[in-house]
């Protein structure tokens, strides 16, 4: 039996929900998936933007956890109605990759890192900003989040569950270990990622092999709906095409068709144009 054979048996004893398993309630703009964990509740956002967000509410005894943020205006009232339906607000919120947005819920604790903020508000992150705001106008929320509380790695315990933060290069990463669950930036098992050279490919694969052996129930991302460990191998098994394929072209062109061949149904390929750009600058 492979490894990740054992490692799927182990999860379909122990699991409590697996991605299939929610309600899913259409907005007027967003979609809300619900899983129900027994004690938590995850309520996975769907923006429906132009960038394809997805934002996640960690509801316990009658309080919200946010982790990340919308970016656009007419996403943010139909989630504060949302949860005033339900007797509910957010409590609290853990702001990682996406800084902007800061319009949405500027009353309440925002958690972050000192590198998220910094790449937010100074580097790639603040870059990336200009560029939606250049691109979408006043539909796109530029003001960056004021973060009431900075934070490191270790453990945090917000509105009674416990968040375990994972300094990366650019913000964090986080394991909510009650639900047997891990947020990550990007994942997306049938769209292209920005991968930033051959030594950045090899670090995802190495997080992932991780992913694998830890047997996550769940894997969240900004940009997709919640993932399992199927869509994680998947994605390991592009990234070792991508390093191969790269390392048998000889410029960006031949590498974007050779991939584009190869995974003709991906999305994504502004992705892989960036990512074209990292391995032939």
């Amino acid at each position: 039996m492979s490894i990740l054979n054992k490692i799927f048996r182990k999860r379909k004893e122990n699991k409590k929900v697996n991605k299939n398993s929610f309600t899913k309630i259409a907005l007027a703009k967003g979609e809300m998936n619900v899983y129900d964990f027994g004690s938590v509740k995850l309520h996975a956002y769907k923006t429906n933007d132009f960038i394809e967000d997805e934002v996640f509410f960690f509801e316990k005894s009658g309080r919200v956890v946010a982790l990340e943020a919308p970016c656009f205006y007419d996403n943010y009232d139909e989630i504060i109605q949302y949860f005033a339906a339900q007797g509910l607000a957010v409590n609290a919120m853990l702001i990682a990759y996406h800084l902007c947005g800061g319009t949405f819920l500027p009353n309440v604790k925002k958690y972050s890192t000192a590198n998220a903020v910094e790449y937010g508000t100074a580097s790639g992150g603040k870059a990336l900003g200009d560029k939606f705001t250049a691109a979408f106008g006043a539909a796109f929320d530029a003001k960056p989040h004021e973060i009431t509380d900075v934070i490191g790695a270790g453990r945090i315990r917000l509105c009674g569950i416990d968040f375990d933060i994972t300094v990366t290069h650019d913000a964090f990463d986080v394991v909510i270990p009650e639900i047997n669950a891990v947020y990550t930036h990007m994942l997306g098992h049938d769209c292209h990622s920005i991968v930033a050279g051959a030594g950045h490919a090899a670090a995802m694969i190495a997080l992932l092999n991780e992913y694998l052996e830890k047997g996550y129930t769940l894997v969240l991302t900004s940009h997709y709906t919640p993932e399992d460990l199927k869509d994680v191998q998947t994605k390991i098994d592009y990234l070792n095409d991508l390093k191969g394929i790269a390392s048998r072209c000889k410029d960006a062109a031949s590498f974007k068709a050779e991939m584009q061949k190869k995974y003709p149904g991906y999305s994504g390929g502004n992705y892989l144009d960036m990512t074209a750009g990292f391995f032939f600058a």
